[in-house]
């Protein structure tokens, strides 16, 4: 097939998350194979990219890409557009250096793998007339404009076996167990994976919390029989006065805040019911496992897409799986949005249906 791409480059930016390199893997083979393309990958993000800092793809033995976690290329929080001095590297503002980049580099497309920031600054260059592509990877499962992200089953699977494995100290102990996950906006990880171990109770983002309310339903349900109590709850839960606060006055509170959500939720639970509760703090270990098969597949069907998508010249798009399949989403759309659980969404409901505590 005659090459419209030619020069690809591709960074991932970022918190790591299983199925990156999977990826990765599916966007350099589907790009040399089908349309005889040269890929770079550029280290670091976007730092990578300012720093025209890459390495050639066709170094790497990609099948061992497939199951791996993490990201081979390296990762950072690197944001050219805010950016008030030129590069230390380049002696270049950020933004001229990544011209420079797409020149010497003769770039006909660069994909951007990674979460809201990723992707906002995707649209950013994009703003700017770079070819650019977009692919949802976050844990969180947030992006806007997209169903699913990759990682996100992943994570799942290890909430899940971490909450699984704390329920038999609470039970052994006879005491509350609170186990923060990951999620600073959005509850989607906590909702499912608290819904597929079966805790009491879980808290999101999107409910704000009466810890008196949580408290009278754990003592209930511990009265009734049950010796232990196991809580999820999100890093980003709040409770119901945070919830009264505006953006920027709720950011100073959290700002100022000396532990996180989980501990400080149990030292309340424990006031409030007069129960032994600890918390859990699973952390990086969410982040950082192999993928599942699921993300895998997930991952490499959106990484073939993606070449697909640059081919066609679809440009300034975030590859997107939607009702069942994929398709794109304009990064302008996705650009400094988040996508909280809805309150009719099914899970939630049929989590409420089942009894559990949202603590509202």
């Amino acid at each position: 097939m005659k090459a419209s791409i030619k020069n690809i480059g591709i960074l991932t930016s970022g918190g790591d998350a299983p199925g990156l390199n999977a990826a990765i893997r599916a966007i350099c083979i589907t790009a040399t194979e089908k349309y005889g393309a040269k890929v770079i990958g550029f280290k670091n993000g976007y730092k990578g990219l300012v720093q025209n800092d890459f390495i050639k793809m066709t170094d790497l033995n990609w099948d061992q890409l497939l199951a791996s976690g993490g990201t081979v290329l390296g990762t950072s929080r690197e944001k050219p557009f805010k950016a008030t001095e030129p590069d230390e590297k380049t002696g270049l503002m950020p933004v001229d250096s990544i011209k420079e980049t797409f020149k010497k580099n003769k770039l006909d497309c660069l994909f951007c793998l990674g979460g809201n920031g990723t992707n906002t600054t995707a649209s950013l260059l994009s703003d700017a007339g770079f070819p650019v592509i977009g692919l949802p990877k976050t844990i969180d499962n947030d992006i806007y404009g997209t169903d699913l992200t990759f990682g996100f089953h992943t994570a799942i699977d290890v909430a899940t076996a971490g909450i699984n494995q704390i329920r038999t100290t609470a039970k052994s102990h006879g005491r509350i167990m609170v186990v923060e996950v990951m999620g600073h906006k959005a509850g989607w990880l906590a909702l499912y994976a608290g819904a597929a171990a079966g805790a009491d109770a879980i808290l999101l983002p999107e409910i704000p919390y009466d810890i008196n309310k949580l408290s009278k339903f754990l003592q209930k349900k511990m009265a009734a029989g049950q010796n232990y109590a196991v809580v999820v709850a999100a890093e980003g839960a709040m409770d119901t006065e945070e919830g009264k606060l505006d953006k920027k006055a709720f950011k100073k509170l959290r700002a100022k805040a000396t532990e996180s959500m989980g501990v400080r939720i149990a030292h309340e639970l424990e006031e409030a019911s007069g129960k032994e509760t600890r918390c859990s703090v699973l952390g990086y270990t969410q982040r950082g496992a192999e993928p599942s098969a699921y993300d895998i597949i997930l991952s490499s069907q959106f990484g073939a897409a993606a070449v697909e998508f640059a081919a066609q010249k679809k440009f300034g798009n975030l590859v997107a799986w939607k009702n069942g399949k994929i398709d794109v989403t304009p990064l302008s759309e996705v650009a400094g949005k988040i996508k909280p659980i809805p309150m009719d969404d099914p899970l939630l409901q049929a989590e409420r249906d089942l009894g559990v505590c949202f603590g509202d």
